[in-house]
């Protein structure tokens, strides 16, 4: 059924005619006349009672104005809806990425587009890896992904976020030997506590590991508890410098020689995303206009 006959049929009946509703719509009396002999045919029944001055509705009539302004006012707060997303007063982003840029730089933006766009709910999805960032931004589970920009993104847009510099972080007594910057070397005979799982990070730091990670005394696969074992004075871990600083207190922070730098970035699939992506781009600085608040 199309929703301008619904609007015509629903007219006619406020107005009790042809005429007055026809004047409502601003359109023309034969018009608005074939329209309603259109949606009769459609349904098969005859919706009102043209033998007086007034027209009146049959029984199907009065069943159809129900269900027709039942319609409308639906369609009305759909488009009350949409309305309400594309101004940013409501609506969802959904961002997915891995243990990498869960803080660093995703906590500070996400804080940041909370206080500009209060109304706006933020969804963060994790992920295993740059692999699985990329699967679920394809299958549509997210429309934002946050990854390491050296991962194959082909078919995909990705607009340059930050950089961070990758520390080694350890308890003082760990530290006394170490000059500062740690040469990279020098790290196989420090005690680490790692995840071996994650494969961009430890093909990143391939060379601070000694044969056979020999010198990774906990594999760990929870960010927390790494930190934990940390300040508790396990081993040493290697992590982004803001995180070691923010996360590891009275622990030792001295960069590596070289230096390990890993970049991020946000990917998204090609098109316009939507309004409250684009407002999450550009809270992030990532070369999308912002949009009104």
């Amino acid at each position: 059924m199309d929703l301008h006959l619904v609007t015509y049929f629903v007219a006619v009946v406020d107005h009790g005619g042809i005429t007055r509703a026809a004047q409502s719509l601003y359109i023309s009396q034969p018009s608005l006349s074939q329209a309603i002999r259109t949606l009769e045919r459609r349904l098969g029944v005859t919706l009102f009672d043209r033998t007086g001055r007034r027209l009146e509705l049959t029984e199907a009539g009065r069943r159809l104005d129900v269900a027709a302004r039942r319609i409308l006012a639906d369609v009305a707060r759909a488009k009350d809806k949409v309305a309400a997303v594309r101004e940013l007063e409501a609506g969802r982003v959904d961002v997915v990425t891995y243990s990498a840029f869960s803080l660093d730089p995703l906590v500070d933006i996400v804080r940041l587009f909370r206080e500009r766009f209060p109304k706006i709910t933020v969804r963060i999805v994790a992920a295993d890896g740059p692999a699985g960032v990329l699967t679920a931004i394809r299958r549509g589970d997210a429309e934002l992904g946050v990854i390491d920009t050296t991962a194959d993104t082909s078919s995909l847009t990705v607009l340059p976020l930050a950089e961070q510099e990758l520390v080694l972080a350890m308890p003082p007594d760990i530290a006394a030997g170490l000059p500062d910057p740690v040469p990279r070397p020098l790290v196989r005979d420090v005690p680490l506590v790692v995840d071996l799982a994650n494969q961009s990070d430890t093909e990143l730091l391939s060379d601070v590991f000694a044969e056979g990670a020999a010198n990774v005394v906990v594999d760990c696969v929870h960010p927390t508890a790494t930190w934990e074992l940390v300040v508790r004075g396990a081993g040493a871990t290697i992590l982004p410098r803001r995180v070691a600083h923010d996360q590891l207190p009275g622990s030792v922070v001295r960069s590596l020689d070289p230096p390990v730098v890993r970049s991020a970035g946000i990917v998204l699939r090609s098109g316009r995303p939507s309004p409250a992506a684009v407002a999450f781009l550009s809270v992030a600085h990532a070369d999308y206009p912002p949009p009104s608040e």
